[in-house]
């Protein structure tokens, strides 16, 4: 059975905290980048339940108490794309074309490193609008970065 995921939810959260953050949580803003933190807060507003699977879960109760899942873009597409059967938000690699809202997008600028995560918030085929943190943005199009790769994981839900 999956819990499922309100993506509505996790866009209404993407636009209240766009622009300021939550101080329930760290801001890492100036630790390296606050979007994979901003992207891991929006799932939880659309009822993803935390995985306290030290240290492989993802989960935060503190700047000093936290998965590396929550906060770091490479660590978050490893646990959300690996296969478990314990409580887990899960997602699939899929064609940016296939996003919907609430899905996750991930760049590389170098082509090699995917260093940022961005939140769709509406689609629009391949250059859907998106939300994010550090350089704070709401309803910009993905089209104003300037990547050389990206991926786009489509949340499915939680297993329980």
């Amino acid at each position: 059975m999956m819990i499922t995921y309100n993506r509505f939810a996790a866009v209404e959260y993407a636009k209240r905290w766009a622009y300021e953050r939550n101080p329930e949580f760290s801001d890492f803003t100036q630790l390296g980048g606050n979007c994979t933190n901003f992207v891991s807060q929006c799932l939880l507003a659309g009822g993803m339940p935390m995985n306290y699977d030290y240290p492989l879960g993802w989960f935060y109760k503190s700047l000093n108490n936290r998965a590396a899942a929550f906060t770091g873009v490479e660590y978050l597409f490893n646990f959300l794309t690996r296969s478990r059967i314990d409580i887990v938000p899960v997602a699939k690699e899929v064609d940016v074309s296939e996003g919907k809202i609430g899905d996750i997008i991930q760049m590389s600028f170098d082509g090699t490193n995917f260093t940022h995560a961005v939140i769709i918030v509406e689609t629009n085929g391949n250059d859907p609008l998106i939300a994010a943190n550090t350089y704070d943005v709401f309803c910009t199009p993905l089209s104003n970065y300037n990547f050389q790769k990206m991926r786009t994981l489509h949340i499915l839900g939680a297993n329980h």
